[in-house]
């Protein structure tokens, strides 16, 4: 039997486990009056007055995800919210350590076939 994932024991009281699959949510676009917001699931999301404004905007609230992440603070998860998939913690990992390798998260973001046009 294969594992699903693997855990990164980063401190003595944080352990995040890692998936194995590679595993990047849908993204969306929505405009609306002139605007752009480009949703990747239902947890993060980037606005602005075109896409490119939208895309760079996402990027940076999910590079401040990963960086709070691993620096150990902590995250705030709502209870009025969707539940939060694990998938999406070790997706912020995987960013987290992409950017501070110095690689651009856009690659591993923005792959073909990730994206559909919201009706």
């Amino acid at each position: 039997m294969r594992a699903i994932c693997r855990c990164l024991q980063t401190d003595a009281h944080v352990t995040i486990c890692v998936m194995d699959d590679r595993w990047t949510p849908e993204l969306s676009l929505q405009e609306r009056d002139g605007s752009c917001r480009l949703s990747l699931g239902c947890h993060a999301y980037g606005e602005g007055r075109t896409l490119q404004e939208a895309a760079d905007d996402l990027v940076a609230r999910l590079l401040t995800l990963a960086f709070c992440l691993r620096s150990g603070s902590r995250l705030a998860v709502s209870a009025d919210g969707p539940a939060l998939d694990l998938r999406w913690l070790s997706l912020l990992h995987e960013l987290g350590e992409l950017a501070a390798s110095g690689i651009d998260i856009r690659e591993r973001l923005f792959v073909t076939g990730n994206a559909r046009r919201a009706a």
